[in-house]
């Protein structure tokens, strides 16, 4: 079974709404007939501009985070719903910055998966260790029990919704990248724990992204991998010319 290819970019807290508008825009004019699935991640204030802008293009876009609360009092939050609302097709959740700086734990990524879902959302999940897990042998342990706490509970139906983005922390915004053979074995790892779940076909169906510092520069040998299916991309992400190229390395 062929499995969805795909690079995703995560524009962080950058680019104002003129700047985002403009790097959509020529994203729109250069990509035309990707020979991957596209998706930037944008700021909340972008999301219902740049989607009106590439509604007509292959280009998709997702949500950086979404409330884990359907709707209330929350000052600042924004739902599941009002994401959706935008226009917008995919929402990223358990990014490490999330978990790292405003401590969302597993349940709360737990209902905030749930509440994407609900709504009509696909969701970029990501996993992955810090550098003192990894240099202690503790990588997998901890890829599981962020599986286990947050998604594992899924549904088979709603497991074809979700897409799985590895990030080994240490890698992020480094400079350092996992090498080819680090990332495969965790992505085959990775693979390996939803055969266990869901079974080898929806295993092999799942789309796995690597996220870590891949650039235009080592997107190829990363993507030649068996069990990397594209990458979930920050810095590269927000220069057209670079995230074209790794597009292009798909």
């Amino acid at each position: 079974m062929s499995r969805l290819k795909m690079v995703a970019g995560n524009w962080k807290m950058n680019k104002t709404l003129q700047e985002g508008v403009a790097l959509a825009a020529q994203l729109k004019e250069d990509v035309k007939n990707p020979s991957c699935a596209v998706v930037i991640g944008t700021p909340f204030i972008h999301l219902a501009t740049v989607a009106e802008l590439l509604k007509d293009s292959p280009i998709k876009v997702a949500a950086e985070n979404c409330a884990d609360k359907e709707k209330g009092a929350f000052t600042g939050e924004v739902s599941a719903e009002m994401v959706r609302s935008t226009g917008a097709t995919y929402c990223i959740l358990g990014h490490s910055e999330r978990r790292a700086y405003y401590h969302e734990d597993y349940e709360i990524l737990k209902n905030k998966v749930e509440l994407a879902l609900a709504n009509g959302l696909d969701v970029i999940f990501c996993i992955g260790e810090v550098k003192e897990e990894r240099e202690s042998g503790k990588q997998n342990e901890v890829v599981q029990a962020q599986l286990d706490g947050s998604v594992f509970h899924l549904s088979a139906g709603q497991w074809k919704h979700i897409t799985l983005a590895y990030e080994p922390v240490w890698a992020i915004g480094t400079g350092l990248t996992a090498t080819p053979s680090q990332a495969q074995d965790m992505h085959a790892f990775i693979r390996s724990l939803v055969a266990d779940k869901y079974g080898a076909e929806a295993a092999e169906a799942t789309t796995i992204l690597y996220g870590g510092s891949c650039n235009e520069k080592n997107a190829a040998e990363l993507f030649a991998c068996p069990d990397i299916d594209g990458g979930l991309i920050g810095g590269a992400a927000l220069v057209a010319e670079k995230f074209e190229a790794i597009i292009a390395a798909r």
